[in-house]
């Protein structure tokens, strides 16, 4: 990429930004209103009162709602300088899994690790590194209502080092494959779509790749890859 396109992509994101804001300021009074009108409403007497208590309450959930895909469209077109240091892969896989255990036990979802030993070491921004891991994970655990397993694995191949995340859910048409990392393509009820396209930039900001493995019926593989580094972590 040119720096002309960088500067460019810079100026793009940083009105996008502004803009996000702004809007935010908007909603943020509407939601001050709405919940003064609840508050008038909090114990309705008549149908005609409770009828507007409920639309009332609609209305903050899709303000709520703005306010979301608003915070996520932000952290997605925000320029972010990645703070990255040598790390162990598995390590931080550990940790997210540890943190994601008690949202798959609640979903019937089991989680199966299998670390290959090892593995060189990565020069990773960590917190980006688990945003993008948790963002396979909650696709994954969409794509199970009825819970199911996932398995991360972890190996060297070359000059990088692989993690995929497998799940037994329901898969995807090739044609709904060539669109999910689109920014606000979604499938998933109240889905921003935004998740998958935040962990693809994530990976390419970090000189990775990721690819994706499907078939309706039978689950979904994601294989992401993070270059390797040579010195060793003391």
């Amino acid at each position: 990429m040119t720096m002309k396109s960088t500067d460019h992509l810079a100026e793009v994101a940083e009105l996008a930004g502004g803009f996000i804001h702004e809007v935010k300021n908007h909603i943020s009074t509407l939601n001050l209103n709405l919940q003064l009108l609840a508050d008038d409403f909090a114990t309705p007497e008549t149908p005609r009162e409770r009828l507007a208590k409920k639309r009332i309450d609609r209305l903050k959930n899709q303000s709520e709602k703005l306010v979301e895909v608003s915070n996520d469209f932000l952290r997605f077109v925000r320029t972010q300088e990645l703070r990255k240091e040598p790390t162990r892969i598995d390590d931080i896989i550990d940790e997210m899994v540890d943190f994601f255990s008690p949202t798959a036990k609640a979903a019937n979802i089991t989680i199966h690790l299998y670390a290959s030993p090892g593995l060189p070491p990565v020069n990773l921004d960590r917190e980006l590194f688990k945003q993008a891991l948790l963002n396979l994970m909650l696709n994954a655990e969409q794509a199970m209502p009825e819970g199911g397993q996932i398995v991360l694995q972890t190996r060297a191949e070359g000059d990088f080092v692989c993690l995929d995340v497998i799940d037994s859910g329901c898969g995807m048409e090739n044609e709904e494959m060539r669109k999910i990392f689109r920014p606000f393509h979604t499938t998933k009820p109240g889905g921003t779509g935004l998740g998958l396209a935040m962990t693809r930039k994530i990976i390419l900001a970090h000189g990775g790749d990721i690819e994706v493995q499907s078939e309706p019926g039978h689950g979904t593989k994601f294989t992401t890859r993070w270059p390797k580094i040579v010195e060793a972590i003391r």
